[in-house]
């Protein structure tokens, strides 16, 4: 297995290239060893970077919403056009399948095919003889989007696409786990926009707080966990940015009893491990009645039986490492305390011999709440299965956690799983689906899980201001 040969990227301040005051060791989690290093910003460039996004606001603002749409369109044009090159640095610092890292970046796109024909029309309040009132959506100016190690480069889209479309300019700052090629993408996008338009700048884990908690910066997006997601809210609060925090989840499903397991039983499986388990609203919690228990485990396990764990660019490979080894800890210490308090781990996949981030594909059951992996996220490859003998015991435990991104329900009787849907407190609730995350339908998390949403008219609209203009005739 050959590793593409890659420049290392650099920061993009103003629409020029620029090394950082240092660099930043990048990790494969498919050998735990660095395979490149990338420029660290100082504060000193940040602040170059935000002088930019300030000088470059005021053109773009008032450049009409049609050719900014144009722009997003170009966009799109130069990511597919080097669209294997920035699948194969997704696949290296992130270590998901090279297929799947290319459908992230496809999925990206879809933030282009839905905001490149939105509108921003006034919305009118009043129109009579005595007077006008128009609601009207402003840009707000200068966008932090702050992006997670997950999803690099679609992240980065969710931030970037919305945020110029609505008029903004917008700086990112990639996890410093997976900045490569997110900087890659920053200098692409030099080629179709306006100097200061859209940069990027790598660096440690204190560029954060620089971007957040700087005056020259008007709203932040931030995609990452509820506790740097607080830090992001309180460091925001100094200037009163706007927010919008897209955190993580303890995501319930529910099988009803009507459900058959030889049905949903795949689904189920890939709802919780798709992406190794490293997704925000991923099933993470599988609450089972006691009549299908056996039976539900069975198709389970028989579908991890399938999935076959290896670096992303090796053929065959379906599911790739744990991202970083911080994460792995936490995966491991929530599986071994499980199986401490008589969890029963009674599937454990392969994995590849040999150093990387490997944890293997598992299925726990015996354990209920009070147990951490029950009450906290693991967000790596491992889910509970818990039983219920009553539904609405199933439902109140589902319900409650400080958590309320997603939920799902399964039942051929959709009408039945509506109203079980209904009930379960979260930003989305899906039915014999999970998760289902696109640019046409917001999303966003209930409780502790995050503030605002992304996506759909309503995301487009959390990248501006509402200013009223209101006429006495």
């Amino acid at each position: 297995m050959a590793t593409p040969t890659i420049t290392r990227p650099r920061l993009t301040i103003n629409g020029r290239g620029v090394d950082g005051a240092g660099t930043l060791p990048v990790i494969d989690p498919s050998t735990g060893e660095s395979f490149i290093e990338v420029p660290a910003a100082s504060a000193a460039q940040l602040d170059e970077a935000v002088a930019a996004a300030n000088a470059a606001f005021p053109s773009w603002r008032d450049t009409p919403l049609q050719r900014r749409q144009d722009a997003v369109r170009d966009i799109a044009e130069v990511i597919r056009a080097n669209i294997d090159e920035l699948a194969n640095l997704v696949t290296l610092e992130q270590g998901k399948p090279l297929g799947n890292a290319r459908g992230e970046i496809g999925a990206s796109l879809r933030q282009v095919d839905f905001f490149g024909q939105s509108t921003l029309e006034p919305e009118i309040i009043k129109d009579d003889e005595t007077g006008r009132v128009e609601v009207r959506r402003v840009p707000i100016g200068v966008v932090g989007g702050i992006t997670v190690w997950n999803y690099p480069i679609l992240a980065a889209m969710f931030k970037i696409v919305p945020a110029l479309v609505a008029g903004n300019v917008v700086i990112i700052k990639p996890s410093p786990y997976t900045p490569v090629a997110t900087l890659r993408l920053g200098e692409l996008l030099q080629e179709v926009l306006p100097p200061g338009v859209v940069q990027v700048v790598s660096g440690t884990d204190e560029l954060g707080p620089a971007l957040t908690g700087h005056p020259g910066v008007h709203k932040i997006s931030f995609t990452g966990s509820v506790p740097t997601g607080k830090h992001v809210m309180a460091s925001s609060a100094g200037t009163l940015k706007r927010v919008t925090l897209e955190l993580g989840g303890n995501d319930a499903g529910i099988v009803l009893d009507d459900a058959d397991p030889a049905v949903v039983g795949k689904d189920l499986f890939w709802a919780a491990f798709s992406n190794s388990g490293q997704v925000c609203a991923a099933l993470k919690r599988l609450y089972v009645p006691e009549s299908k228990f056996d039976a539900i485990c069975d198709a389970l396990a028989a579908e991890a039986a399938t999935v076959v764990v290896g670096p992303g660019l090796q053929e065959g490979v379906n599911a790739g490492p744990v991202q970083n080894k911080p994460q792995l800890d936490r995966v491991r210490e929530l599986t071994d305390d499980a199986i401490a308090q008589g969890g029963d781990a009674f599937f454990r996949g392969e994995v590849p011999d040999g150093p990387g981030y490997w944890f293997p594909t598992t299925l726990i059951r015996g354990v209920a709440e009070g147990t951490r992996l029950v009450d906290e996220e693991p967000f790596g490859p491992v889910v509970p299965i818990l039983t219920y003998r009553d539904l609405d015991d199933a439902v109140a435990r589902a319900n409650n956690t400080d958590y309320g991104l997603g939920a799902s329900v399964w039942s051929p009787d959709l009408d039945r799983a509506a109203a079980v849907a209904e009930r379960l407190d979260a930003g989305s609730v899906w039915v014999n689906q999970h998760p289902v995350v696109t640019a046409t339908v917001p999303f966003g998390g209930a409780k502790q899980s995050g503030i605002g949403v992304e996506g759909s008219i309503h995301g487009l609209h959390a990248y501006t201001n509402i200013k009223v203009l209101s006429i006495r005739r």
